[in-house]
């Protein structure tokens, strides 16, 4: 349903393209169009977040509907439509990713100084690729911004990335490419069993249990590695590492969530039997990913790499919950992809922070900050405790409903999961201990100065939404449990048919 009277999907999806293009034709010395592709890409993301707040305001949370729906004939001979919308699944996401983006242009107003214009290109077309992704009720256009989403973000690994950069890109092209490729096999099986591309008669139509389980193992390839789940997360590290801080604003704040919504939205609706009878197996690999990749975290020198593997840790967090098939995992699972992306964003601005004054990101290079960055000390706090998962803050409260949907299914599983509760408080205060607390003893540090008033704007609607969520879920919980609760009731009737048939 779409009551607005005009397209507002397609204009949020397509509006940071038009921008690209404006970018793209502005002449002049290289000062000149760097100074007006910042501006063109700043007015552009602005425009563009005003725009998706109408999603916000106008978003009917009582159903479990499709809303703002755009429907229009592309390849009518085989099935195949431009098909938009929204639900309490995707609506939120669509949100985080209007949101970091212009955080991402100001993040990179001074710190980006070589192919600026390019620069701007690629986090437009970028956001293109990722608010079309969520949009998308169409398998193949879905496919089209999911796979978009690689090539402008290899780019901006590649191109503005650290000494490794090159390394980093392919790595990140390459693994999750190898993945697509499988999806792309399961979709076409689907497309020939259904006779349709349209995800909301994909959602009801029954898969033969037998196939359902190698349709799993697909998405689960392509999925997975978004995620990243243990063992397919190897790429995240480097390419954090190695990515301009923007580009692992982006990569943390809105990427990783492709994976958690690819299983929301294809693996747990359309391939219910399978989804139930491989959730242990989902189960071993996030518990395996919560503790493990928080040990490692705890023996990082570098900055970025320590957030990185948190970032592992707390997706884990995130697959758990989704398989636990119920409504407390589900729902924290969302949650916490949606205070993940914005606490794990602005952790990586404020490590961009630093490293803009001292141009490294060695844990020992630093020490007593406090002294000289109280502001900065005090921000680093704050998204400090909602990674731990203080109450109080956005990370407590997917990570608590997470946990307790997973007692549901096994108490031993919730208890190993909370483990990462408390391996995460030790590598982050460890982190926050060594970098901010202190004597300010290394001559080079004495000469550093607060955060600029730029800088704090960049951080002012993290730390906001952080506060927002933490105090007050239910204003973003309220917009996907209609959604949940069809989903749940969906995939018991799908189960219990099964099981019917079976004659159990």
């Amino acid at each position: 349903m779409n009551t607005l009277g005009f397209p507002l999907l397609s204009l949020i999806t397509f509006l940071p393209l038009a921008g690209a293009l404006i970018i793209a034709s502005v002449r002049g010395d290289e000062e000149t169009v760097a100074r007006n592709a910042r501006w063109t890409a700043l007015w552009t993301s602005g425009i563009v977040l005003l725009l998706s707040l109408i999603l916000w305001f106008r978003f009917d949370r009582t159903t479990a509907e499709f809303q703002f729906v755009e429907q229009a004939a592309w390849l009518g001979e085989w099935g195949i439509g431009y098909h938009m919308g929204v639900d309490g699944l995707s609506v939120l996401f669509v949100l985080l990713s209007t949101v970091l983006t212009p955080i991402c242009v100001v993040a990179s107003w001074e710190s980006v100084t070589s192919r600026v214009r390019e620069y701007m290109i690629a986090f437009l077309v970028l956001e293109t690729m990722m608010v079309g992704m969520f949009c998308a009720l169409d398998f193949v256009v879905f496919y089209i911004f999911f796979e978009g989403v690689l090539i402008p973000m290899f780019l901006i690994i590649g191109v503005w990335g650290g000494p490794r950069r090159v390394y980093a890109a392919f790595k990140f092209f390459l693994y999750t490419l190898l993945g697509s490729v499988l999806m792309l096999l399961a979709l076409i099986w689907l497309y020939l069993d259904a006779g349709t591309t349209d995800i909301p008669t994909l959602i009801a139509h029954r898969v033969a249990p037998a196939a359902q389980f190698w349709l799993f193992i697909a998405f689960f390839a392509s999925f997975a590695v978004k995620v990243p789940m243990w063992p397919l997360h190897t790429w995240l590290p480097d390419a954090h590492v190695e990515a301009p801080t923007a580009g692992s604003v982006i990569l943390a704040g809105v990427l990783l969530k492709m994976g958690g919504y690819g299983f929301l939205r294809f693996s747990l609706p359309m391939l219910p039997d399978a989804s139930e009878q491989l959730a242990p197996f989902i189960f071993a690999l996030s518990i395996v990913a919560i503790i493990y990749t928080s040990l490692v975290a705890l023996a990082q020198t570098d900055v970025k790499k320590l957030i990185a593997y948190s970032s592992v840790a707390h997706m884990g967090i995130v697959t758990l919950g989704l398989f636990t098939l119920n409504t407390q995992g589900i729902e924290g699972a969302i949650f916490q992809m949606l205070s993940h992306g914005v606490v794990s964003g602005a952790l990586f601005l404020v490590v961009g922070v630093i490293y803009d004054r001292m141009h490294t990101r060695e844990i020992a290079a630093y020490g007593g900050l406090v002294h000289r960055m109280p502001r900065y000390a005090l921000l680093f706090m704050l998204f400090t405790m909602a990674s731990v998962g203080l109450p109080g803050t956005s990370g407590f409260v997917g990570e608590f409903l997470a946990i307790v949907g997973a007692w549901q299914v096994n108490r031993m599983l919730a208890l190993l999961a909370a483990t990462g509760m408390v391996l995460g408080a030790a590598y982050m205060l460890w982190l926050y201990r060594r970098v901010i607390f202190g004597q300010l003893t290394k001559p080079e540090l004495k000469g550093l100065f607060d955060l600029s008033p730029r800088e704090a704007a960049v951080f002012a609607p993290l730390a906001l939404l952080t506060l927002w969520m933490g105090i007050y879920p239910s204003s973003f919980s309220g917009f996907y449990g209609a959604s949940v609760a069809n989903l749940i009731a969906q995939h018991q009737a799908a189960v219990q048919a099964t099981r019917q048939l079976a004659g159990l």
